[in-house]
């Protein structure tokens, strides 16, 4: 059989054509997420690739709640000539941040619109991760997300427990709280964790302490449980907790710190300074007050300063007149010149669930008159409110709050405004840490590497 003569033209002509026509295919937008699994307080790099040039795309980061709630931020972004999007690097010219953020995808998250009000995203469950869809639309968008086809979606995991942690449930002479060993046989320092009035069991800060090479407990010392409350008007049900993590075989039994937000940083500031039968090597209080006396009945302070709670104009609950003026009795605040182990203040200048920028203030000046300012570290945040937490957890102004003994729920203000509030949670959870290696660790080489 014999070839046509135009059959070479023929197959020339075709695969002409087919060169032409891949010059001509526009290539899939690229999302790239680094790292796509990780610790909370783990940056990530955020970049998107083969777009067109000075294209208006939206990235958008979705997540669902332990509660069923959707929460999200997003924000407005133009690729540059090489058509790329990088979050850490390029403006966010719009949205619900704006600037150069590299965590504002995390940091600045919200409910969606026509959520419940007065939502606070925590976590539950430490065991299982975070999981945050993070998206790429074309266009500038600000609503109906879910009503269109993203050009790129990336699924990524944020983990307060890092491989090897180890959770074990503590029910031990009356103590009850949740234990957090970090991998590797040990030893290593301890930390007794302490959260707030709003009671229960809160772990994952613990856990995450744990994560960076802390055996650390968090204790219930108020619970839900109507039938079991432990008694805070007195130090011994601490001082057992305490020891519970001292006498632990992985812990460096010397080398135990206090670490407390809100009512718990009021406790570990009356162990430091009153116990005598536990030695914290170091303390850090966040958003704290030092007018709460362990040997006092919280519950007669509010009947006698009740009538200073006030409400702003949305009725919200305001909280930090009650601690106001600071009173000037010794015997109605703790006696700071008692302190002897190091002490790292952490206050949101805008905190208004308690006046602890007063406090602070007071505290600095107790120490500098009793000698002993040279074992305080004083990190003071302008426009951070009361809820200052690992970084980028999402701001709360305001919340839902369950008051532990009657179980009424009430709107609380706490105060802070989302980027400096967001801008400090970062500074001070890095901060921290370093004071904790600083204090706890023998060596900087002891100090174990927290990545997934």
């Amino acid at each position: 059989m014999s070839i046509p003569p135009s059959l070479p033209m023929f197959i020339w002509f075709l695969s002409f054509f087919y060169r032409c026509l891949s010059t001509m295919v526009v290539p899939y937008p690229l999302l790239s997420v680094q790292p796509m699994r990780g610790l909370v307080d783990e940056k990530i790099q955020v970049v998107v690739r083969n777009l067109p040039p000075a294209l208006s795309v939206t990235l958008h980061s979705l997540h669902r709640s332990e509660d069923n709630d959707f929460w999200e931020a997003f924000g407005h972004y133009t690729s540059n000539d090489q058509g790329m999007v990088t979050v850490a690097k390029d403006a966010s010219l719009g949205g619900t941040y704006e600037g150069a953020e590299p965590m504002g995808l995390l940091w600045s998250m919200q409910p969606v619109p026509g959520s419940r009000t007065g939502l606070r995203l925590r976590r539950i469950d430490v065991l299982t991760p975070m999981v945050v869809h993070i998206s790429v639309y074309s266009g500038h968008m600000t609503e109906g997300f879910s009503k269109q086809s993203p050009l790129a979606i990336v699924v990524t995991e944020r983990w307060y427990m890092a491989p090897g942690v180890c959770r074990i449930d503590i029910r031990e002479h009356g103590v009850q709280g949740t234990l957090f060993l970090p991998p590797g046989p040990g030893p290593f320092p301890g930390v007794l964790d302490m959260w707030g009035g709003g009671g229960g069991l809160v772990e994952y800060r613990s856990c995450l302490l744990a994560s960076h090479g802390f055996v650390s407990m968090v204790l219930e010392y108020l619970s839900h449980n109507k039938n079991r409350n432990s008694d805070i008007e007195s130090t011994t049900y601490f001082e057992k907790a305490f020891r519970i993590v001292q006498e632990h075989p992985l812990v460096m039994k010397d080398r135990v710190a206090l670490f407390g937000l809100s009512l718990g940083a009021s406790v570990a500031l009356n162990l430091a300074a009153y116990s005598k039968d536990i030695s914290p090597r170091c303390c850090v209080c966040i958003s704290g007050c030092h007018i709460h006396r362990l040997n006092q009945s919280f519950r007669k302070v509010l009947n006698k300063d009740g009538y200073k709670i006030r409400f702003d104009e949305e009725s919200r609950v305001v909280w930090r007149d009650i601690s106001l003026p600071i009173p000037t009795d010794l015997g109605e605040k703790v006696d700071m010149g008692r302190i002897k182990c190091p002490l790292m203040l952490v206050v949101g200048e805008d905190d208004q669930n308690l006046a602890t920028v007063e406090s602070a203030k007071d505290m600095t000046q107790m120490m500098r008159a009793a000698g002993n300012e040279h074992l305080l570290t004083n990190l003071q945040y302008p426009d951070a409110g009361h809820l200052i937490e690992p970084p980028y957890t999402p701001h709360f102004r305001a919340s839902n709050f369950i008051l532990p003994q009657t179980r009424q729920k009430v709107m609380v203000l706490w105060g802070g405004y989302t980027k400096p509030h967001a801008d400090a949670q970062e500074d001070f959870w890095e901060k921290s840490l370093s004071f904790l290696r600083q204090h706890l660790y023998p060596s900087p080489d002891s100090v174990p590497n927290a990545k997934l």
